[in-house]
């Protein structure tokens, strides 16, 4: 996927102002209309210029935008940053026209797709906007259910023009049981009535906080456990860290590299009684020890000798 430099497409600066966004806006639009100029690139920089100007014209497009940053080495290969909009929040508005447009991949991993949505029109009782944001939060939250202070952004535009980000801080109930992916609804969190109408409610959707350990698919949680070549050969009794505390397990005798060990009801509890828990898998991760003494060259010679091994009489170079 490319990267789309909207600036550079629209010929402003990163510091430009909201007018100078619609003043290049309107007179490039013009420029490359396919009414207008008969170039055979008219049509493809008419619809860059227009949807660099979705972008830019939206302070809350705009400032999730900046924050990729200047133009990224790998411009011709370009994926958003994992978790590039945590705790960014966004308001319920759309583009006043509602009409969908032709937008590019670039555009559609960020965004989502095209404005599709109308244009919030307040009446003297209507309720405030909602507002969404996606949150991390660590997987042990989830086992055991937490109370957590949690930070969001929101791009506000001055009278000039010029976006500057705003920040809050909510202490958030995260529910034991919760997934990746749900969102927590927040009631009056959200944007502000400009009637008499109720404040609207703001929108949570829970990712996982970077688990270098474990593996999460569903309530299901996997990690990898290292385990010595005696220990899987003789059978052992270990400890395995899960994200509400350690657990003891057996290692089975003869167990092989790979074996994947369950521990039932260990992964992510149950949100209501008619949920089962997850369960954990233990993947056993066998290591091999290193022989760099004279002792540890010798206990290898010696189970060469033991065992007499070939761990390849059954492997040939046919593949047929």
């Amino acid at each position: 996927m490319k990267y789309k430099n909207y600036y550079e497409a629209m010929g402003l600066l990163r510091t430009a102002t909201q007018a100078e966004i619609k003043a290049a806006h309107r007179k490039l639009a013009r420029k490359f209309h396919p009414d207008l100029n008969k170039k055979a690139d008219a049509e493809a920089r008419f619809k860059e210029v227009g949807e660099a100007y979705q972008v830019l014209k939206d302070p809350e497009k705009r400032a999730a935008y900046d924050r990729l940053g200047e133009k990224p080495e790998n411009a011709e290969d370009f994926r958003p940053p994992p978790n590039w909009n945590d705790g960014f929040e966004f308001s319920g508005g759309g583009d006043e026209s509602g009409a969908q447009g032709d937008f590019s991949d670039f555009f559609e991993s960020m965004f989502g797709g095209g404005d599709g949505a109308q244009r919030y029109h307040p009446s003297m009782h209507a309720a405030g906007q909602d507002h969404h944001a996606k949150v991390m939060i660590d997987l042990r939250d989830s086992f055991t259910g937490a109370q957590r202070a949690i930070t969001l952004q929101m791009p506000v535009a001055d009278a000039q023009g010029h976006v500057t980000m705003q920040s809050r801080t909510l202490n958030v109930l995260i529910p034991k049981g919760i997934r990746a992916g749900q969102r927590l609804r927040l009631a009056g969190q959200g944007g502000a009535s400009l009637g008499q109408g109720p404040p609207g409610a703001l929108y949570l959707e829970i990712e996982w906080r970077g688990q270098a350990r474990y593996r999460v698919d569903g309530r299901d949680v996997s990690l990898d456990l290292p385990i010595a070549p005696w220990e899987a050969a003789l059978g052992a009794d270990v400890t395995v860290p899960t994200p509400d505390g350690s657990v003891k397990m057996t290692v089975p005798r003869n167990s092989a590299n790979g074996k994947r060990l369950r521990l039932k009801g260990r992964g992510i509890p149950r949100a209501t009684p008619a949920t089962p828990n997850g369960d954990l898998y233990v993947v056993l991760d066998v290591v091999m020890p290193l022989a760099d003494t004279d002792a540890e060259k010798a206990a290898y010679g010696a189970l060469r000798d033991a065992f007499k091994f070939d761990p390849r009489a059954n492997f040939t170079g046919d593949s047929t």
